[in-house]
Formats: C-alpha cells, sequence, structure tokens
C-alpha cells in the first residue's frame, strides 16, 4: 500500500524500516523491562539478551524468506516441516550410526532437499494451481510425518563426530567479539534480504504481484517465477535455519521444528507485512521474530516465589518459580497472530496511528487512503462440466459422471483389497464395526467441513476444536464433579463457541478463513492442554462413557437383558456414535441436498457475488457453516473422550487434514460451490480404509507378518490429500482430459 501521507510532503516511504519498526523497538523494550521485573534472576542480566537474540536468529532467517512468499499474497505452512525435515536428513547422512557421510555431502544434500521443496511448493501453487494454504499444509504433513518416520520417534546425535568439524559446530558459539555466530548470520541474512525486497528488481516484481498480479501480469512480470522464487527462498531460508539449529544441538529429535510455522508467520505479520499481499518489510519481519521469541520466553520463564514447605513439623521457605501450564503458550501466540492479522486492516490501512498523531498535535488528519486500489482484476468462473455430464450422461455413465462416484469405487476397491490380504480376519463383523468406529470421528467432522468447503471457506481448525471440547467436557465431569449431560453441554458450548470466533473473524471482521481458522487451531490446541495441565482426567462415571460405548452397553447398564436374536447380535457390535453419526448425517443430507439453505450455500460457495446480489445473505451463510463445523467437532470430541475414557492432549491432531481430504475425494471443490454429504462420509470411509490397511497385519505364505510403521502413515495421507485436490482441479474443473482429446482430434485434423 503506497504511503501517501509521505508522498504529498514531497519525501518517498521508508522501503527499509519505518515508524512501525520504531513501535516494534518500544514494545520490545516494555516487554523486556516487564519480564526484568516479573523474574529479575533471568530477564535481569546481560545473558538473556543474549539467549534471546541467538534463539531469534532461527525464527528471523525464516521470516525473511516468509516475508517474499506473504508479500507475494501467498504462504508457506511448511516452513516448520522443512526445518525439522533438514535437520533428520542431514543428521542420518552424518551420523556414525547411519549413513556416517561427510559434512559436505550432508551440507549438499540438505541444500538439495530444501531446493527441491521450494520447488514443490512453488509448482503446486503456481503451475498446478493448488490454494497455497492447502499446498504448503499438506507438505507440513508429508514432512512431519517423514520427519517421525525416519527418526522412529527417537532421538539421532553426534556429538564426538561433530568435534572433528569444529569450524561447522562452532556456528552456535560465541565468537572473539562476545556475539554468538548465529546472530551474525541472522543479521547478515536480514540485511541482504531486506537490500533485495527494497532495492532490486526481484523486491519490486513482489510488490506488483502481491499488489495486483494480473496488473503485474499486463506488465510483463513473469508473476509465476515470482511466486515460485519466493517460495525457494523461504525453503532455502528454513534450510538455512535447520542446519544452524544442527550446529547448535549436535543432533535431532522427532521433535524438531514442530510449530516453529506458527511463529515464523506470526513475525511476519507482526512485522507490518499484510496478509492480503503487496506490503511487508524484512526489517519488520525480524523485529516481529525477536518480539514473539521474547514474548514467548517472558510466557514461558515463569516468575520466582517462596512455598513453605512441613518437613517433620519444620516450616521450610523453599525458592520456586511458577510458570503458565503447558499449553498456555501456543495459545497466547495463535491468540497474538489473530490480532496481528488484525491490525493490518483495521489500524495500518485507516492509518490510526497517523490520525492520533495529528488529532494530539491540533493538526489536520491524513488524507484517507485509497478505497480500491485495483486496477485490473482477474475474473474467477469455475467449470460445470461434470455437472453437465451428469445431466446428460445415461446408464452407469450417470453414476461415473457423479462427482462422489471415485469416493465410492474406491471404498469399495479399499475394502476388497482388505479382504483379499486378510480374509480370515477382515470380513468379520466385529472387524466391520471397528473400522466404523473409527470412522465416525473422521465422519462427524466430514459433516461439518462439507458445508464451510462448500460455501468456498476452509476451517483448518476442526481437529483442536474436538480437542478443546473433549478436554472440556472431561474437566467438567471430572475435576467439577458435574452432572455427565452438563460437561457434554459445556463441551459442546466449547466447541460451538470456537465455531463462533471463526465465523466472526472470518465474515465480521473479513479475514481469510484460513488465517482466521489457523489462529483458532492454535488457540483451542493449547487450550485443550491447559485445562488438563492439573488433574488426570480419567476414570469417568459410567454413564458419560455411555456416549462411547455399544448398544448393549447401555442395556446392561440399566438392568435391561436384550433375548438371544438379531437384536441383541445388532446391539453388541454397534456402537451409539455409529448411530449418532448416521443421524446427524441423515439430518445434514436433508439440510444440504433438499432445503434453501443448502442451496444457498452452494451459491456462497458457487459465486459469492452473484449469490449476494441474489438477495442471500452470504454472510450469514458463512457464519452459520463454520459454527456447524464447530458442534461437528464438538460432538466428535466428547465421543472420543467417552471412548477411550480418558482425555490426551493430541486427541484430534491432523484429523484436519483427514476432514479436508475427505471432502475433496467426495467430490466437493476447494473453491467451493460442491460437495454432498454422502460423497463425503465416502472420503471419509477411504480415509479410514486407508488407515486401517495400513495397520493391517499382513501374515505371508512362510508365516512372517508385516506391519507398516505407524510414523508413516501420514505422508500417506498428505499423498492422498494432495493427489484429490489436483483431481478436483484438473479432471473435474478443467476437465484436462477433454481438453487433450481435443487437441489430438485437431492435430490429428491438421495432419490430413
Amino acid at each position: 500500500m503506497v504511503e501517501r501521507a509521505a508522498i504529498l510532503k514531497g519525501r518517498p516511504p521508508s522501503q527499509f524500516a519505518g515508524g512501525w519498526e520504531v513501535g516494534l523497538l518500544g514494545l520490545m523494550a516494555l516487554l523486556y523491562i516487564a519480564g526484568a521485573l516479573i523474574n529479575p534472576a533471568f530477564f535481569g542480566t546481560t545473558d538473556a539478551l543474549h539467549a534471546l537474540l541467538r534463539d531469534s536468529a532461527r525464527y528471523g532467517v525464516m521470516a525473511v524468506g516468509m516475508t517474499f512468499v506473504i508479500v507475494n499474497k501467498d504462504i508457506d505452512l511448511s516452513v516448520g516441516s522443512t526445518f525439522g525435515l533438514v535437520g533428520v536428513a542431514f543428521s542420518i547422512v552424518f551420523s556414525p550410526t547411519h549413513y556416517d557421510y561427510s559434512l559436505a555431502t550432508a551440507f549438499l544434500f540438505c541444500l538439495l532437499l530444501g531446493t527441491v521443496i521450494g520447488l514443490i511448493n512453488g509448482v503446486l501453487v503456481t503451475i498446478l494451481r493448488v490454494p497455497a494454504f492447502i499446498a504448503t499444509l499438506t507438505i507440513l504433513l508429508i514432512g512431519r510425518g517423514m520427519v517421525l518416520g525416519l527418526t522412529g520417534g527417537k532421538n539421532i546425535a553426534y556429538p564426538a563426530k561433530a568435534a572433528d568439524y569444529a569450524w561447522f559446530f562452532h556456528l552456535s558459539e560465541t565468537n572473539a567479539f562476545g556475539f554468538n555466530n548465529q546472530i551474525v548470520i541472522f543479521l547478515v541474512v536480514a540485511v541482504l534480504g531486506a537490500i533485495v525486497l527494497a532495492k532490486t528488481r526481484w523486491g519490486y516484481e513482489t510488490f506488483a504481484t502481491g499488489g495486483n498480479e494480473q496488473a503485474a501480469i499486463y506488465a510483463g512480470i513473469p508473476t509465476r517465477w515470482v511466486r515460485i522464487r519466493a517460495y525457494l527462498m523461504s525453503s532455502l531460508c528454513a534450510t538455512l535455519a535447520g542446519l544452524m539449529a544442527i550446529a547448535q544441538d549436535k543432533g535431532v529429535t522427532s521433535q524438531f521444528g514442530l510449530s516453529a510455522e506458527l511463529i515464523v508467520i506470526a513475525s511476519v505479520i507482526i512485522g507490518g507485512a499484510s496478509i492480503l499481499g503487496g506490503r511487508g518489510r524484512v526489517i519488520g519481519s525480524c523485529l516481529g521474530a525477536v518480539l514473539t521469541v521474547l514474548i514467548n520466553k517472558v510466557l514461558r520463564e515463569g516468575w520466582p516465589t517462596t512455598r513453605v514447605i512441613k518437613v517433620d513439623g519444620v516450616d521450610i521457605t523453599v525458592n520456586a518459580t511458577s510458570q503458565l501450564p503447558a499449553g498456555a503458550v501456543p495459545a497466547f501466540l495463535g491468540l497474538i497472530l489473530v490480532i496481528a492479522v488484525l491490525i493490518e486492516p483495521f489500524i495500518i490501512r485507516r492509518q490510526v496511528p497517523a490520525r492520533l498523531w495529528a488529532w494530539l498535535r491540533g493538526k489536520a488528519p491524513p488524507p484517507p487512503p485509497e478505497s480500491g486500489g485495483i486496477a485490473i482484476e482477474g475474473a474467477q468462473t469455475r467449470g460445470t462440466m461434470a455437472s453437465d455430464k451428469a445431466l446428460t450422461a445415461k446408464g452407469f455413465g450417470k453414476f461415473l459422471a457423479r462427482r462422489d462416484a471415485l469416493a465410492i469405487i474406491l471404498v469399495a476397491a479399499l475394502w476388497f483389497t482388505g479382504f483379499y490380504l486378510r480374509p480370515d480376519y477382515w470380513w468379520n463383523l466385529p472387524n466391520t464395526f471397528a473400522i466404523l468406529l473409527n470412522f465416525t470421528e473422521v465422519a462427524l467432522l466430514t459433516i461439518g467441513l462439507t458445508y464451510v468447503i462448500a460455501c468456498g471457506d476452509i476451517d483448518l481448525s476442526v481437529g483442536a476444536v474436538l480437542a478443546l471440547a473433549g478436554s472440556t467436557a472431561a474437566y467438567c465431569v471430572k475435576a467439577l464433579g458435574m452432572d455427565p449431560m452438563a460437561a457434554v453441554a459445556m463441551g459442546m458450548l466449547a466447541g460451538t463457541s470456537a465455531g463462533v470466533v471463526n465465523g466472526l473473524l472470518t465474515v465480521g471482521f473479513g479475514l481469510p478463513s484460513f488465517i482466521a481458522t489457523l489462529g483458532m487451531y492454535y488457540i483451542a490446541r493449547g487450550l485443550a492442554a491447559w485445562v488438563v495441565a492439573g488433574p488426570q482426567l480419567t476414570g469417568f462415571p459410567e454413564k458419560f462413557n455411555l456416549f462411547g460405548r455399544k448398544i448393549a452397553d447401555i442395556f446392561a447398564t440399566y438392568g435391561i437383558e436384550l433375548p438371544l436374536g438379531t437384536l441383541r447380535a445388532f446391539a453388541e457390535v454397534v456402537s451409539v456414535q455409529t448411530l449418532w453419526t448416521v443421524l446427524v448425517a441423515i439430518i445434514a443430507g436433508i439440510v444440504l441436498g433438499y432445503m434453501p439453505f443448502g442451496q444457498r450455500v452452494y451459491a456462497t460457495g458457487g459465486n459469492l457475488r452473484a449469490a449476494a446480489y441474489a438477495g442471500i445473505n452470504t454472510g450469514r451463510v458463512r457464519f452459520l457453516s463454520l459454527v456447524f463445523a464447530g458442534l461437528c467437532a464438538a460432538m466428535a470430541g466428547i465421543i472420543n473422550v467417552a471412548y477411550f475414557r480418558s482425555f490426551n492432549p493430541v486427541a484430534g491432531q491432523f484429523r484436519e487434514l483427514d476432514a479436508i481430504a475427505s471432502v475433496i475425494i467426495g467430490g466437493g471443490s476447494i473453491f467451493g460451490g460442491y460437495g454432498t454429504i454422502i460423497g463425503s462420509l465416502a472420503g471419509a470411509a477411504v480415509i479410514t480404509l486407508v488407515r486401517a490397511l495400513l495397520q493391517l497385519n499382513i501374515i505371508t505364505a512362510d508365516g512372517r507378518s508385516i506391519v507398516l510403521p505407524q510414523h508413516w502413515v501420514n505422508v500417506f495421507i498428505g499423498l492422498i490429500l494432495i493427489a484429490a485436490v489436483l483431481i478436483d482441479i484438473w479432471l473435474r474443473q478443467s476437465n484436462i482430459f477433454a481438453k487433450v482429446r481435443d487437441l489430438f482430434a485437431k492435430t490429428r485434423l491438421w495432419a490430413r
């Protein structure tokens, strides 16, 4: 955005730093003073400042690359996984317990790996037209699965061999000038990034592409290459950060780089970049990284206290440190991300600081910013080829023309694959209903997400909301001793409230749904862990557990004995959650397919502006869809807790990706306007069966047992998700096969 007030005064706006960066420095000073007052033993020393800059260095390096991506109006959620995967790859190649190659070989391999990841992200987003948050979220899932799979959940360390390469591993040490070498690397990368973005052709092309891509294309800027280049820079910065961490730790863990993307994205947004593109400065992003790490440290370090304990009847004063419970930090960081995103449209674009300063001095306010600022806007149209084919097809072709046909065929194929691999086990009724138990959790999330995706939005928080609702219900029934039904109501209220917040942020404040729900993802996940930081949440009353039990268990609890026969056999294998999922699916399917609200959902997702012109309250439709997704996630969370009879803070982890993949496999479109409950449930069945097959204990002819390591499951799910999105874009929307067929027909015609 052009700083018009500065131009009117005859001086160009600063491209390196400005008033926003000065404000960040002032805020950091205030926070540091507050930390020194709260915990003088840590923040009152010069070592604390040195530790702050050292720990900020890696995030700052990643923030430099992320700035180019966000200024381009894109997002990169894969930097944390890239960071972790690079560390694991280096360790496996370099460690004596693995391949034991030289440092140069390990370094070059990591550089190649980072380049490949950046190219994959760039190609997916630009050439294959996958939405940036979906493409990079999938790479995040695949990368995280590879980190777990390659490490096997164990640590890899090599301190002895590291001593032979002191020049590299001393990059984490303090140099002769009293600074940690990682701080020097951070400063060099920051200066180079600031110059490139502010004073070179690359930077001008980046601002033009993010500000108005269509106009940039008409100006002759190769926008595809500009965006791919930004992803390469982001990935290579994450690679450098991973190598910096390796130099410091001399090894990796299976959690290496976990949630680093949150800190990096928050840093860039806090630094003044706009999530809508076209605005951002590298210096601001680097200061945002230091500020975010400072907030993290203030929250984690705690404050000194004293406690009095009795030992043999004698009171003894003991020094201690009070800290926020686990989960508080990611919850606060998620909240900071949401607030930082809101600052740009409501503070920066409205020139609130400049207007306040003018009012205090009794001066005229600065001129209002340009209301539009878009010279040319590309029109987006979505093809309806699949729908047209479904209307004209006949017989079995009519079924194949349906958007959910692929999912239904895959369900049958996967089930028969399981039967082929383990005919002695797979077809049994208990196994079938055991698969149904795993299916219900994904299915409930998928039902709510079908509405959201059909509206053209996305909800990345459903897995975390599942955990939040489950933890709330578990805490109420266990720690507060509430009645089971009241505890369930509180859990439902917590999940629905998260959906309301998502709706308000997306519709009321105009945030992109993926950013609003990404912030809620971390807030809800943090709050869920915060709730269980005290008492162990297990051993619930049996009436509460009945929500996750079989129907026969309900009758047994109330002393009702069923007679032998079909009814008893049915009650012994069918669970409450299965019936509840069927009921919710029927109601949701009728509403979406046959009632006016469902048609408004399709109209809103198909063409938001046309739906508004037709008199549809599109804001209300989108809001209610996000609330319904939160409600469905709350149901799944309560069933999860009741089924396992305890609460685990990682409940629902990565389930949002399962649900998104289910909707897309089932015929929904990531661009909105399509989706059915039956298709989405078939997609959920595909995901469930894939997980069941990957967990299947296969017996070979010679009696050996083969089981795929579970750490690799997320890699398969990520590949399925990206394949489903590509099928939707290129087969359903663009109908690439028809275009290729027409091209061959024209070629034959010209040959004649």
